[in-house]
């Protein structure tokens, strides 16, 4: 995914005066920062500092590629849950929040080698990071974290962020723009290869091409991503059915599907042939 551009700034406008990348997590977190024009730099810079502080911490303690990690010692048995850091045990908490909410689709306790919250933990961390930029000085916020996306206020004026949903069949173009009301992220294996794992039988497995997820929280919105990127497009009910949260996939045969709600703003020029929950509802351009 990637942020559409911004409209340009007038004096009563807010100003693009960060674009930062961070190296965390075995990828690239980029932050975006919008604040009026007359803010210091310096100021919305320390923001930005807590906020990958925040991404490096989440690291520390869930990478499972550190031995050393507390989750790759409780992997081994090493450690309790009890012992590990606190943060291990409210995420776990919402995995297990994440699974009954997805019908069993996402659950990390199904993964090979022991129980593997990634699926969740980057969407969180990168929620936890943007609440280190909710400043006074800040009018809006992005967190990219390869693909998924937590956000928050305005690039400038009234305009929303909006966001562009990858072609998996063409990296370098776009299926669609949305417009996320807090988080959008996307699952599939056009980029990692074959990673997704069913739940159910232990086998990589993926139904269709990506599914993507928007809603209020990235943590989530990132587990249900998962889910339905290996449930295909039957797991959109799952989705459907929570307060909040919408979702679209792109078949294999570049058919799109969405349930109701999904904030597409506009599809693009020469899209997939596209088969809508509600075909009438098939969104274009504002």
């Amino acid at each position: 995914m990637t942020s559409a551009p911004a409209s340009p700034v007038t004096p009563h406008q807010s100003a693009h005066l960060v674009h930062h990348l961070e190296e965390v997590m075995g990828t690239v977190v980029t932050i975006d920062v919008y604040a009026c024009p007359a803010e210091s730099v310096a100021d919305i810079a320390l923001l930005v500092h807590r906020a990958c502080a925040v991404l490096h911490e989440v690291d520390r303690v869930f990478s499972t590629w550190k031995p050393d990690s507390p989750l790759s010692r409780l992997r081994r048995g090493e450690i309790t849950c009890g012992e590990a850091p606190p943060e291990v045990a409210e995420v776990l908490e919402l995995c297990a929040n994440a699974r009954q909410l997805s019908g069993g689709w996402f659950d990390p306790w199904a993964m090979p080698g022991g129980v593997d919250p990634t699926g969740y933990v980057k969407g969180w961390a990168a929620q936890r990071a943007l609440g280190e930029l909710a400043s006074p000085l800040v009018t809006g916020a992005v967190v990219n974290a390869a693909g998924d996306i937590a956000n928050s206020g305005q690039p400038g004026g009234s305009q929303p962020f909006r966001f562009g949903i990858i072609d998996p069949d063409s990296p370098g173009e776009l299926v669609c723009i949305v417009e996320p009301p807090g988080a959008v992220a996307t699952s599939g294996t056009y980029e990692r290869g074959a990673h997704l794992i069913d739940p159910h039988t232990g086998r990589p497995t993926a139904r269709v091409a990506s599914a993507s997820v928007t809603g209020p929280d990235l943590g989530l919105a990132d587990a249900l991503a998962t889910a339905i990127a290996v449930a295909g497009e039957d797991g959109l009910g799952v989705v459907e059915a929570l307060e909040g949260y919408e979702a679209m996939t792109v078949g294999f045969d570049g058919t799109l599907g969405w349930t109701p709600g999904f904030p597409i703003r506009a599809v693009a020029a020469r899209p997939p042939s596209a088969q809508g929950h509600a075909p009438d509802q098939t969104p274009s351009a504002p």
